[in-house]
């Protein structure tokens, strides 16, 4: 049995689908979330349920939106769970409308009703039932409250019969027609026949498109009919009449009030066009101290203390016991414990960064981020919804870009794509804590928090630059619902905390694993076979070849050059990098090793150049993946390099006037 999970954006449709499901997926209240179905099994039974992403009606204009109506085409649930917001249930049902006409055993759920309360509004379940024919439950996801009394429902439900609107004459004969000739000569059943014919009069893409491939003539044919006659308009009347009178008998909402409470004014603060941007740079420079100086730092320093002392010293005193190969202690010592456990020392600074992210999704600050940048977005061709998915980057470029999906215009949705890379990802965490901790101990946060602000700052200009290559005159309005404030629940906290997280611990057990095992062999093994001197290795042979070429950037050794190449590979594996390639036993060593080589101006413009050069291949990968085309996965790679190499040589040659 599988059952759909149905619903607008920011209805608490994911974070039901958690609490029914043993699964995992990651919650939010803004756009982007979820951009592909996800799939979990309802807790104690052999049923799959199905996470699709929010939509506000079955007309896509996104291509994550394009995910549902796709589905319901290929697919046949079992069983729908419409999830709504029992807050906004008049908007909230013109997508129930559309899927009840769908004809696939459905319930609704009023969601959120804690909400509903406190706004004063209270649902008659039964008229609701009745005038739309299926089950209406209540639940409220975040407290779990009705979550038994949905199971049972979702466990216990009967076969409903199509919710049939009647429309204006002239659409209704028309519907009558096209569902006769797509039943006699098709052979499409009748319920599905009606639903396909509605959807193709309101104008629904995907069906129309779905409709020219089978050769659908019956619709086809009446295509110009349908939109000169305005069909669109008046099915979209006639749901609305529909919706606003059971409303009438199966809601009593309190009056409206003209109140201003302190949340509101406080909101207003927020993103206001005078606060705002100073109110979201604050509330960034708040959670990078707590990340690198206040909480993860001293937790990093204590874990390197504990992996490079008592943990190294005992391993290597085992390994000799048993009578290992210098190679073999050498790869196990100086490679795997160096080069993985060099990352994993930084992972309480990721933690701490990743938990005061989720507090901000959770609260409901993250949809305010984008109407705060609005402004600015407007001016580069795009609108605040496309920021979106550039913070989504800040934890991971391959799902940033994926969030891109959420972008209306293909134009703002492909230079959306292509501004992703040079948001700051988690996995350059490792390697700014190392650079910071040696040349600028005393303003880790600071500078940290300027090289994720640079990064937004090249991903500005190189929007101007696209705007003005693709003639884009003017951007969409930014249309985004700001949800609730909420005090964050701990449990999402920590399992969004531990999702991220483990994804980091995941790569340190492959990518890393893999990587240091290449980076030993090429730093101990050369031309002459195995080698005591890393400055006869292949390693040191590709890092000098290269180092004439980086001499401008101020850093010119070829430890650090050759970590930059396997830096494509994943950005996580250049702290192992190093470690192994520099010999180091521990943080401490590294931090001194570097102090040596760089300048304080150069070492920034090292920090530039790492924000900004080739994204990794699993980026590079989601690049062409979603923008259908090499080119411009190559045109990402090229542009990225170039552009790392102009602004980290500027930064450098700037440091020598200062």
């Amino acid at each position: 049995m599988e059952i759909a999970l149905i619903g607008n954006p920011n209805t608490g449709k994911t974070t039901l689908f958690n609490n029914l499901t043993d699964s995992y997926a990651t919650v939010g209240n803004w756009p982007g979330v979820t951009v592909n179905p996800k799939a979990g099994r309802l807790k104690g039974t052999a049923t799959d349920l199905i996470d699709l992403p929010g939509v506000y009606a079955l007309t896509p204009l996104t291509k994550d939106e394009e995910v549902v109506t796709l589905y319901l085409l290929d697919h046949c649930p079992d069983l729908i769970l419409n999830v709504t917001n029992a807050g906004q249930l008049k908007r909230n049902l013109l997508l129930t409308l559309e899927v009840r006409e769908f004809g696939q055993p459905m319930i609704l759920d009023l969601n959120m009703m804690d909400e509903a309360a406190q706004q004063g509004q209270h649902f008659d379940l039964v008229a609701l039932s009745q005038a739309l024919g299926c089950p209406v439950v209540t639940t409220n996801a975040r407290t779990r409250r009705g979550l038994a009394q949905l199971q049972a429902q979702l466990q216990a439900h009967q076969p409903l019969a199509p919710l049939k609107l009647t429309y204006p004459p002239q659409v209704e004969q028309a519907l009558q027609q096209a569902t006769q000739a797509l039943t006699n000569d098709y052979h499409v059943p009748a319920p599905l026949a009606r639903w396909l014919s509605l959807q193709y009069m309101n104008q629904n893409q995907v069906v129309r498109r779905a409709a020219a491939f089978r050769n659908l003539q019956p619709l086809l044919e009446q295509r110009a009919t349908y939109d000169t006659q305005h069909f669109e308009e008046q099915i979209f009347n006639t749901r609305l009449a529909f919706i606003e009178k059971i409303l009438a008998r199966g809601q009593q909402a309190p009056a409206t009030r003209a109140t201003t409470t302190v949340l509101h004014r406080f909101d207003q603060l927020l993103t206001g066009p005078w606060l705002g941007l100073p109110c979201f740079i604050l509330i960034f420079w708040l959670i990078f101290k707590l990340a690198f100086d206040w909480v993860g730092t001293p937790l990093s320093d204590r874990l390197d203390a504990l992996l490079s002392g008592p943990v190294a010293a005992n391993v290597n005193h085992w390994l000799t016991l048993l009578g290992a190969l210098p190679p073999l202690r050498s790869l196990v010592v100086n490679g795997l414990l160096a080069g993985v456990g060099g990352v994993l020392v930084f992972l309480p600074q990721i933690i701490t960064l990743f938990a005061c992210i989720a507090i901000l999704e959770d609260s409901g600050y993250m949809a305010r981020a984008a109407l705060v940048m609005d402004r600015l977005m407007q001016m580069i061709g795009l609108n605040g919804k496309a920021f979106i998915p550039l913070l989504i980057g800040f934890g991971c470029n391959v799902t940033g870009i994926m969030a891109a999906r959420t972008v209306e215009q293909p134009q703002a949705r492909l230079v959306t794509t292509l501004l992703a890379p040079f948001m700051s990802c988690s996995a350059r965490l490792p390697v700014y804590s190392l650079i910071v901790a040696a040349f600028f101990p005393h303003h880790q946060a600071a500078v940290v928090l300027s090289i994720y602000f640079l990064g937004i700052g090249i991903a500005l200009l190189a929007a101007k630059g696209y705007q003005w290559y693709f003639h884009t005159t003017e951007s969409a309005a930014l249309i985004i619902e700001l949800p609730n404030y909420h005090r964050p629940r701990w449990d999402i906290i920590w399992h969004s905390t531990w999702d991220k997280s483990k994804g980091f611990l995941h790569k340190a057990g492959t990518v890393i694993f893999a990587g240091t095992v290449l980076i030993w062999a090429l730093t101990s093994f050369g031309p002459t076979g195995f080698v005591t001197d890393p400055t006869h290795s292949f390693a040191a042979g590709l890092g000098k070849l290269s180092a004439p070429y980086f001499a401008p950037l101020g850093f010119d050794h070829w430890q650090i050059i050759t970590a930059l190449f396997t830096g494509i590979l994943a950005k996580e594996v250049i702290t192992a990098s190093m470690m192994v390639m520099f010999h180091a036993t521990n943080q401490t060593v590294l931090i001194g090793a570097l102090s040596t080589y760089l300048t304080p101006g150069a070492a920034y413009a090292l920090l530039a150049f790492i924000l900004l050069y080739a994204p990794c291949f699993a980026t590079l990968g989601t690049i062409k993946q979603e923008t259908g085309s090499t080119k411009w996965m190559l045109w990402s790679l090229v542009s990225s390099f170039v552009i790392a190499y102009l602004v980290a040589g500027l930064i450098n040659l700037g440091s020598h006037w200062l």
